[in-house]
């Protein structure tokens, strides 16, 4: 006997089915990190647990560690799930982030800045483009990150980036090249994970550093699949077309995430009114208002 589902019920289920998308890209994490993933540096202070499903970076005074996925992609929704260095932290950056090679490099970045013990974390993003950054924001987050594991995400098409705290969207960047000539990420890049020493700025501008009594400082990653386009290197140093890597037969590049929903929206500006403490668009000894940069013109 065939199933079928009333007219108006489906009118009632298919939002519901649609805002879970976005969470659906988790998994359920049975996927191993080798499948996709390979260690890159401080090999010694990686710890693999539960068959692969979850790494552990630590870092102590000789060494970080760091791991990149084995392929490049040029547009997809990236994912991994984070529990982030407890205690006194201050000095400590744990790092996921999206990087080309080369020195005009294009990069998406999340910087976890620690603190010390009892103080807030800063979450840091910034975006490359042809290796031109400094586009910073901070946020604190709403929520202790040392103390559960929370996804963090990037959404990445041919018309914007949106950085997102498990499924609220904390920052966008939108392709504006064709309107107002402001460069767009468009290079493939690798996914990065890292932990490491910042002491020199990370902290209260660098004045605030590291404690080593507390090391290791440990990391926790789990979350090891990849919804994207992928590119692999031979293409990539052929210099090769990627325009297959933005066709709408992937579902992040159709037109529903082309711009952030009502929802969306209003949780984006809920986070930049009550917990965004740095913008670089709002900088005005860096950027002076006769000199911002011209994507602030239009943010």
């Amino acid at each position: 006997m065939g199933f079928s589902v009333p007219a108006f019920l489906l009118l009632f289920l298919l939002p519901l089915l649609d805002d879970l998308v976005l969470s659906s890209t988790e998994g359920t994490d049975i996927i191993s990190f080798y499948e996709n993933y390979n260690v890159t540096w401080g090999f010694d202070h990686v710890l693999s647990l539960n068959q692969g499903r979850e790494i552990q970076l630590s870092m102590d005074s000789s060494s970080g560690a760091g791991f990149a996925s084995k392929l490049s992609y040029a547009s997809g929704f990236f994912h991994l799930k984070m529990k982030l260095p407890d205690r006194d932290s201050a000095g400590v950056v744990t790092a996921f982030y999206l990087t080309s090679n080369g020195n005009k490099h294009d990069e998406l970045d999340f910087e976890f800045l620690g603190n010390r013990e009892g103080k807030p974390y800063t979450l840091q993003t910034n975006v490359f483009v042809n290796g031109q950054g400094n586009r910073e924001q901070r946020i604190l987050l709403w929520f202790d990150p040392t103390a559960d594991f929370h996804t963090y995400k990037i959404l990445w098409n041919q018309h914007q980036i949106v950085f997102f705290v498990d499924d609220t969207p904390i920052r966008v960047f939108k392709n504006m090249k064709r309107d107002i000539g402001v460069e767009y990420p468009s290079q493939p890049m690798q996914i990065e994970a890292s932990l490491w020493n910042g002491d020199s700025w990370a902290t209260d501008g660098g004045q605030t550093k590291t404690n080593w009594s507390n090391a290791p400082f440990k990391a926790h990653f789990q979350g090891f699949e990849i919804g994207a386009c992928s590119v692999d290197h031979d293409q990539i140093n052929s210099g090769a077309d990627f325009e297959h890597c933005y066709s709408t037969g992937y579902w992040w590049n159709t037109e529903k995430y082309w711009e952030l929903n009502h929802k969306e929206q209003r949780e984006y500006e809920n986070v930049r009114n009550m917990y965004m403490n740095y913008d670089y668009c709002s900088d005005r000894t860096r950027y002076p208002t006769d000199h911002l940069p011209l994507e602030c013109l239009h943010h």
